[in-house]
């Protein structure tokens, strides 16, 4: 029987490859052939070129900004660019369905599949869908959804809530594996701290500047993004790291809590897997307030406490630190009524459904 042919797309942050690496693994070993389309430096190249088997293309992509800046001006042109890039590839490479998780990169993708008919479904993470997402839901046949809230701000005969997609390989990470790679013990709790894929300089200086008061009830592991290493914040206890990927999986199984961003895949990762989080959304001068409207929805659904950007002082972080422990049990229970692991077979089966048809 002749192999059949998926094409993925999604890019400019991790949590926009995160999903894609979680559903990649299922369709190599079915034997389809996979090809990626990205931009030509942003994280998703770096993410997928270390996966065998899956053949990387790069294009042209613009920001698609929300606000005035001269850029806008040449953006148009370089997404117009990209959809022609993509049309070829698509074209030559032949995929029997596209699969976008967003992004700005996305949007050229699913544009030129339409031009293609080759039909394409969409995973929405956020509580209210990005901008890239919202222009492509027009040209997708499809559009997956987290929360089932989402399918509000979408088109009613598109949108399918289907809940968080989430990676396999993170319920087999290894406690030995993990403490030897960074250097702890289980003397004290472990306390995780991860700012998104380009890390938080805001949460990076906050930490390393109130470092004793916090390893005096904590062992820490710092993910502070690419560039941000402190290396004159050595300590006992206090372990470094700019990004990891395959290494992610021990890091968490020997994590006791975890301070993060609230980007939708991270959140929901950490929820699966039981670890009570304290998160600091990204504030609406920083980005377009999806952080903020889903680090709410975990704080009502009592999976997590919150900090808010604007209200982050050292007083209010070490607070809400001790507060994170002291709730920790409550936190779990919560958690243990979320069931995640169906959700990813789920997606698997529309996406291959959706492929029979072409």
């Amino acid at each position: 029987m002749k192999k059949k042919n998926i094409l993925f797309t999604g890019g400019g942050t991790a949590g926009h490859v995160i999903v894609n690496l979680a559903l990649i693994p299922s369709f190599q070993k079915d034997g389809w052939n996979i090809d990626y389309i990205g931009s030509y430096e942003g994280i998703e190249r770096k993410l997928i070129s270390e996966l065998e088997g899956v053949t990387y293309h790069s294009i042209s992509t613009g920001k698609l900004r929300r606000y005035m800046s001269m850029e806008n001006v040449k953006d148009p042109f370089k997404v117009i660019k990209g959809v022609f890039q993509a049309w070829r590839i698509i074209k030559k490479q032949k995929p029997a369905v596209v699969f976008s998780k967003g992004g700005f990169v996305s949007v050229p993708v699913v544009i030129a599949a339409k031009l293609c008919r080759i039909p394409t479904i969409i995973h929405e993470s956020d509580y209210t869908p990005g901008l890239a997402n919202k222009i492509a839901s027009r040209f997708a046949q499809q559009v997956l959804t987290t929360f089932p809230e989402t399918v509000n701000y979408l088109p009613e005969n598109k949108a399918i809530p289907i809940g968080a997609v989430i990676r396999e390989e993170l319920f087999q990470g290894n406690e030995e594996i993990g403490l030897t790679l960074t250097g702890l013990t289980k003397e004290k709790p472990i306390l995780l701290i991860m700012g998104g894929s380009g890390g938080s300089r805001t949460i990076n200086t906050l930490i390393t500047d109130n470092l004793e008061e916090i390893l005096t009830e904590f062992q820490i592991i710092h993910i502070c993004g690419l560039g941000n290493v402190n290396r004159s914040a050595t300590r006992k206890g206090y372990v470094q790291f700019e990004y990891v990927n395959e290494e992610l999986k021990d890091i968490l199984a020997i994590t006791d809590y975890v301070i993060s961003r609230a980007g939708s895949n991270a959140i929901f990762e950490f929820l699966a897997l039981r670890i009570p989080m304290l998160l600091i959304p990204l504030s609406l001068a920083a980005s377009r307030g999806d952080q903020i409207v889903n680090a709410k929805s975990f704080k009502e659904s009592g999976y997590a406490h919150v900090l808010d950007e604007e209200k982050l002082t050292k007083e209010t972080l070490l607070r809400s630190i001790h507060r994170l422990k002291k709730s920790g049990p409550v936190l779990i229970d919560k958690m243990e009524k979320f069931e995640s692991k169906a959700v990813r077979e789920n997606v698997i089966d529309i996406i291959k459904n959706t492929s029979k048809h072409v």
